[in-house]
Protein backbone atom coordinates (compact mmCIF):
# COMPACT_ATOMS: atom_id res chain seq x y z
CA UNK A 1 0.00 0.00 0.00
CA UNK A 2 1.13 3.13 -1.01
CA UNK A 3 1.81 6.40 1.84
CA UNK A 4 2.38 9.75 1.25
CA UNK A 5 0.92 12.86 0.96
CA UNK A 6 0.19 14.17 -2.46
CA UNK A 7 -0.51 18.11 -3.35
CA UNK A 8 -3.56 18.03 -5.30
CA UNK A 9 -4.86 20.95 -7.90
CA UNK A 10 -8.28 20.52 -7.13
CA UNK A 11 -10.46 22.36 -9.94
CA UNK A 12 -13.62 24.17 -9.77
CA UNK A 13 -16.78 22.27 -10.07
CA UNK A 14 -16.05 19.54 -7.44
CA UNK A 15 -15.84 19.07 -3.43
CA UNK A 16 -13.33 18.02 -1.70
CA UNK A 17 -15.18 15.22 -0.94
CA UNK A 18 -15.33 14.71 -4.68
CA UNK A 19 -11.51 14.64 -5.17
CA UNK A 20 -11.36 12.36 -2.23
CA UNK A 21 -13.50 9.66 -4.09
CA UNK A 22 -11.37 9.65 -7.06
CA UNK A 23 -7.78 9.70 -5.42
CA UNK A 24 -9.12 6.42 -3.65
CA UNK A 25 -9.57 4.82 -6.92
CA UNK A 26 -6.55 5.93 -8.63
CA UNK A 27 -4.28 4.53 -5.65
CA UNK A 28 -6.62 1.73 -5.07
CA UNK A 29 -7.07 2.63 -1.31
CA UNK A 30 -9.64 3.81 1.02
CA UNK A 31 -7.13 5.49 3.34
CA UNK A 32 -7.39 8.82 1.98
CA UNK A 33 -8.07 12.00 3.59
CA UNK A 34 -7.94 15.62 2.96
CA UNK A 35 -6.10 18.50 4.92
CA UNK A 36 -8.62 21.45 4.40
CA UNK A 37 -11.79 22.08 2.58
CA UNK A 38 -12.29 24.03 -0.53
CA UNK A 39 -15.42 25.19 -1.54
CA UNK A 40 -16.93 23.87 -5.32
CA UNK A 41 -16.04 27.30 -6.85
CA UNK A 42 -12.38 27.63 -5.18
CA UNK A 43 -9.84 26.35 -6.81
CA UNK A 44 -5.81 25.63 -5.90
CA UNK A 45 -3.71 23.40 -3.57
CA UNK A 46 -4.98 20.57 -1.78
CA UNK A 47 -3.11 18.22 0.46
CA UNK A 48 -4.17 14.49 0.06
CA UNK A 49 -2.71 12.14 2.92
CA UNK A 50 -3.04 8.46 1.08
CA UNK A 51 -2.04 5.19 3.24
CA UNK A 52 -0.33 6.16 6.52
CA UNK A 53 -0.20 9.64 6.25
CA UNK A 54 -3.83 9.91 7.14
CA UNK A 55 -2.80 9.79 10.82
CA UNK A 56 -1.13 13.43 10.38
CA UNK A 57 -3.94 14.76 8.62
CA UNK A 58 -4.49 17.30 11.78
CA UNK A 59 -0.59 18.70 11.78
CA UNK A 60 -1.55 19.34 7.77
CA UNK A 61 -4.57 21.73 8.45
CA UNK A 62 -2.27 23.84 11.40
CA UNK A 63 -0.15 25.06 8.71
CA UNK A 64 -0.84 28.42 7.35
CA UNK A 65 -3.16 28.63 3.98
CA UNK A 66 -2.29 31.90 1.35
CA UNK A 67 -5.08 32.36 -1.00
CA UNK A 68 -5.61 35.03 -3.97
CA UNK A 69 -8.87 36.16 -5.48
CA UNK A 70 -11.37 39.25 -6.54
CA UNK A 71 -13.57 40.59 -4.27
CA UNK A 72 -16.89 42.81 -5.50
CA UNK A 73 -18.09 45.94 -4.21
CA UNK A 74 -22.06 46.98 -4.79
CA UNK A 75 -23.81 43.64 -3.71
CA UNK A 76 -23.89 40.87 -1.07
CA UNK A 77 -25.28 37.51 -1.31
CA UNK A 78 -26.56 34.64 1.20
CA UNK A 79 -23.30 32.62 0.77
CA UNK A 80 -20.63 35.61 0.73
CA UNK A 81 -19.87 34.39 -2.65
CA UNK A 82 -21.58 34.00 -6.01
CA UNK A 83 -23.19 31.07 -5.67
CA UNK A 84 -26.04 32.39 -3.19
CA UNK A 85 -29.29 34.95 -4.03
CA UNK A 86 -28.17 38.38 -3.71
CA UNK A 87 -29.19 39.62 -0.63
CA UNK A 88 -28.15 43.64 -0.74
CA UNK A 89 -27.29 46.04 -3.34
CA UNK A 90 -25.74 49.48 -3.64
CA UNK A 91 -24.42 51.36 -6.72
CA UNK A 92 -21.33 53.13 -5.60
CA UNK A 93 -21.28 56.75 -7.15
CA UNK A 94 -17.66 56.59 -7.19
CA UNK A 95 -14.36 54.35 -6.59
CA UNK A 96 -13.09 54.00 -3.47
CA UNK A 97 -9.64 54.95 -3.28
CA UNK A 98 -6.80 52.11 -2.95
CA UNK A 99 -5.80 54.25 0.01
CA UNK A 100 -9.07 53.50 2.31
CA UNK A 101 -9.23 50.20 1.12
CA UNK A 102 -5.69 49.59 2.04
CA UNK A 103 -6.61 50.91 5.52
CA UNK A 104 -9.45 48.95 5.87
CA UNK A 105 -7.41 45.38 5.07
CA UNK A 106 -4.72 46.80 7.51
CA UNK A 107 -7.96 46.79 10.08
CA UNK A 108 -8.14 42.99 9.15
CA UNK A 109 -5.18 41.20 9.98
CA UNK A 110 -3.66 40.05 13.16
CA UNK A 111 -5.99 37.66 16.10
CA UNK A 112 -9.35 38.76 16.02
CA UNK A 113 -12.90 36.97 16.69
CA UNK A 114 -15.20 35.90 13.34
CA UNK A 115 -18.32 34.28 12.66
CA UNK A 116 -18.39 31.98 9.95
CA UNK A 117 -21.30 31.79 7.50
CA UNK A 118 -24.19 30.19 7.73
CA UNK A 119 -23.64 28.68 4.43
CA UNK A 120 -20.45 26.29 5.83
CA UNK A 121 -19.87 23.23 7.27
CA UNK A 122 -19.70 23.87 10.86
CA UNK A 123 -21.69 21.77 12.93
CA UNK A 124 -24.14 23.30 16.12
CA UNK A 125 -25.78 21.15 18.17
CA UNK A 126 -24.54 17.88 15.53
CA UNK A 127 -25.94 19.74 12.21
CA UNK A 128 -24.28 21.78 9.70
CA UNK A 129 -24.93 25.48 9.51
CA UNK A 130 -25.97 24.98 5.98
CA UNK A 131 -28.39 22.57 6.63
CA UNK A 132 -29.64 25.20 9.66
CA UNK A 133 -29.72 27.79 6.53
CA UNK A 134 -31.20 25.52 3.74
CA UNK A 135 -34.24 25.36 6.05
CA UNK A 136 -34.88 28.55 6.74
CA UNK A 137 -33.96 27.78 10.96
CA UNK A 138 -32.43 30.45 12.89
CA UNK A 139 -28.95 29.06 14.72
CA UNK A 140 -26.37 31.03 17.03
CA UNK A 141 -23.42 30.69 14.76
CA UNK A 142 -20.47 30.06 17.11
CA UNK A 143 -17.57 32.84 16.92
CA UNK A 144 -14.03 31.96 16.08
CA UNK A 145 -10.08 33.02 17.19
CA UNK A 146 -8.84 33.61 13.50
CA UNK A 147 -5.45 34.65 12.83
CA UNK A 148 -4.80 37.01 9.55
CA UNK A 149 -0.97 37.15 8.61
CA UNK A 150 -1.60 39.64 5.94
CA UNK A 151 -4.31 40.72 4.10
CA UNK A 152 -3.33 43.04 0.80
CA UNK A 153 -3.83 44.45 -2.80
CA UNK A 154 -2.00 42.56 -5.39
CA UNK A 155 -3.03 45.06 -8.37
CA UNK A 156 -4.57 47.88 -8.96
CA UNK A 157 -8.35 48.28 -8.38
CA UNK A 158 -11.11 48.71 -11.14
CA UNK A 159 -14.34 50.95 -10.80
CA UNK A 160 -17.11 50.32 -13.29
CA UNK A 161 -19.48 53.40 -13.59
CA UNK A 162 -22.01 52.08 -15.11
CA UNK A 163 -22.98 49.28 -12.69
CA UNK A 164 -21.79 51.10 -9.79
CA UNK A 165 -19.79 48.28 -9.02
CA UNK A 166 -15.79 47.92 -7.88
CA UNK A 167 -13.19 44.56 -7.79
CA UNK A 168 -10.44 44.48 -5.29
CA UNK A 169 -7.65 41.66 -6.40
CA UNK A 170 -6.15 40.89 -3.42
CA UNK A 171 -3.89 38.02 -1.81
CA UNK A 172 -4.27 36.65 2.10
CA UNK A 173 -2.09 34.76 4.13
CA UNK A 174 -4.29 33.26 7.37
CA UNK A 175 -3.92 30.30 9.84
CA UNK A 176 -6.60 27.75 10.55
CA UNK A 177 -10.14 28.16 10.31
CA UNK A 178 -10.31 31.58 8.58
CA UNK A 179 -12.93 31.93 5.76
CA UNK A 180 -12.19 34.14 3.16
CA UNK A 181 -15.62 34.70 1.88
CA UNK A 182 -16.24 36.38 5.37
CA UNK A 183 -13.31 38.43 5.31
CA UNK A 184 -14.69 40.00 1.95
CA UNK A 185 -17.79 40.39 3.31
CA UNK A 186 -16.31 42.13 6.36
CA UNK A 187 -13.80 44.28 4.39
CA UNK A 188 -17.34 46.18 2.65
CA UNK A 189 -19.07 46.55 5.66
CA UNK A 190 -15.98 48.15 6.90
CA UNK A 191 -15.61 50.37 3.29
CA UNK A 192 -19.44 51.22 4.08
CA UNK A 193 -21.17 48.90 1.20
CA UNK A 194 -22.04 45.54 0.36
CA UNK A 195 -19.75 43.13 -0.84
CA UNK A 196 -18.93 39.68 -2.18
CA UNK A 197 -15.99 37.01 -2.81
CA UNK A 198 -16.56 36.66 -6.62
CA UNK A 199 -13.43 34.75 -7.15
CA UNK A 200 -10.87 32.92 -5.05
CA UNK A 201 -7.62 30.10 -5.50
CA UNK A 202 -5.60 28.63 -2.97
CA UNK A 203 -2.41 29.33 -3.62
CA UNK A 204 -0.44 27.22 -0.24
CA UNK A 205 -1.57 25.07 1.71
CA UNK A 206 0.44 22.57 3.79
CA UNK A 207 3.63 23.82 2.47
CA UNK A 208 3.15 23.08 -0.76
CA UNK A 209 2.32 25.55 -3.36
CA UNK A 210 0.64 25.75 -6.81
CA UNK A 211 3.97 24.77 -8.77
CA UNK A 212 3.67 21.63 -6.47
CA UNK A 213 0.33 20.68 -7.34
CA UNK A 214 -0.95 17.77 -9.81
CA UNK A 215 -4.28 17.54 -11.41
CA UNK A 216 -6.34 14.45 -11.54
CA UNK A 217 -6.44 14.14 -15.14
CA UNK A 218 -2.24 14.10 -14.92
CA UNK A 219 -2.79 11.38 -12.11
CA UNK A 220 -5.24 9.00 -13.70
CA UNK A 221 -2.69 8.76 -16.48
CA UNK A 222 0.13 7.67 -14.15
CA UNK A 223 1.06 4.01 -13.47
CA UNK A 224 2.20 2.81 -10.02
CA UNK A 225 5.53 3.92 -9.68
CA UNK A 226 5.14 7.27 -11.00
CA UNK A 227 1.62 7.86 -8.58
CA UNK A 228 4.40 6.95 -5.49
CA UNK A 229 7.01 9.51 -7.13
CA UNK A 230 4.24 11.91 -6.84
CA UNK A 231 3.48 11.34 -3.03
CA UNK A 232 5.94 13.43 -0.55
CA UNK A 233 6.87 11.76 2.43
CA UNK A 234 4.94 11.62 5.85
CA UNK A 235 7.34 13.63 7.43
CA UNK A 236 6.55 16.91 5.27
CA UNK A 237 3.13 17.22 7.64
CA UNK A 238 5.82 17.93 10.31
CA UNK A 239 8.79 19.85 9.02
CA UNK A 240 8.35 22.92 11.92
CA UNK A 241 8.81 20.00 14.80
CA UNK A 242 12.44 18.65 15.78
CA UNK A 243 13.44 15.32 14.34
CA UNK A 244 15.34 12.79 16.24
CA UNK A 245 16.98 9.52 14.61
CA UNK A 246 16.63 6.58 17.13
CA UNK A 247 18.87 4.20 17.85
CA UNK A 248 17.75 0.85 18.03
CA UNK A 249 17.18 0.51 21.80
CA UNK A 250 14.81 3.20 21.37
CA UNK A 251 13.20 1.82 18.54
CA UNK A 252 11.94 -1.01 20.22
CA UNK A 253 11.23 0.97 23.17
CA UNK A 254 9.14 3.41 20.75
CA UNK A 255 7.49 0.14 19.15
CA UNK A 256 5.86 -0.86 22.68
CA UNK A 257 4.69 3.13 23.14
CA UNK A 258 7.25 3.42 26.09
CA UNK A 259 8.61 6.68 27.42
CA UNK A 260 11.70 9.01 26.57
CA UNK A 261 13.81 10.78 29.23
CA UNK A 262 15.34 14.12 27.78
CA UNK A 263 18.95 13.17 28.95
CA UNK A 264 19.06 9.77 27.29
CA UNK A 265 17.99 11.42 24.00
CA UNK A 266 20.65 14.52 24.42
CA UNK A 267 18.00 16.59 23.96
CA UNK A 268 18.08 20.47 24.76
CA UNK A 269 14.65 21.37 26.15
CA UNK A 270 15.06 25.53 25.52
CA UNK A 271 15.44 24.43 21.82
CA UNK A 272 12.79 22.47 21.69
CA UNK A 273 9.82 24.16 19.32
CA UNK A 274 6.58 23.14 20.90
CA UNK A 275 8.47 20.44 22.86
CA UNK A 276 7.72 18.00 20.10
CA UNK A 277 9.72 15.30 18.34
CA UNK A 278 9.84 13.34 15.28
CA UNK A 279 11.12 10.39 15.70
CA UNK A 280 12.94 8.42 12.86
CA UNK A 281 14.19 4.88 12.74
CA UNK A 282 15.54 3.71 8.95
CA UNK A 283 14.62 6.99 8.10
CA UNK A 284 10.99 6.99 8.27
CA UNK A 285 9.03 9.32 10.42
CA UNK A 286 7.58 6.90 12.94
CA UNK A 287 5.60 8.92 15.63
CA UNK A 288 5.15 12.23 17.20
CA UNK A 289 6.40 12.36 20.71
CA UNK A 290 5.87 15.35 23.35
CA UNK A 291 7.24 16.66 26.38
CA UNK A 292 4.74 15.89 29.06
CA UNK A 293 6.01 18.81 31.69
CA UNK A 294 5.00 17.03 35.03
CA UNK A 295 6.38 13.56 33.97
CA UNK A 296 9.62 15.00 33.14
CA UNK A 297 9.47 12.80 29.80
CA UNK A 298 8.90 12.42 26.09
CA UNK A 299 5.52 10.28 25.45
CA UNK A 300 3.37 9.70 22.50
CA UNK A 301 1.54 12.37 20.51
CA UNK A 302 0.70 10.45 17.42
CA UNK A 303 1.54 6.56 16.26
CA UNK A 304 2.62 6.81 12.30
CA UNK A 305 4.30 3.84 11.08
CA UNK A 306 5.78 0.95 13.70
CA UNK A 307 5.94 -1.76 11.03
Amino acid sequence: MMDGILPLYKERGMTSNDAVFKCRKIFKTGKVGHSGTLDPNVDGVLPICIGRATKVVNYMMESGKVYQGEITLGFATETEDLEGEIVEQTELQAAIPASQIDEKMQELTGTMIQIPPMYSAIKVNGRRLYDYARHNEPVKRPERQITVDYFKQTKPTVFDPETGRQKIYFEVGCQKGTYVRTLAVDLGKKLGVPSVMSELTRLESGGFTLNDAVDLKTLAAMDESELQQALKPVSHALHKYAHYDLNEEQWKIVQNGGFLAPARLGVDLEKLPEKKLVLFYEDRARCVYYYKESKQRFQPEQMIDLV
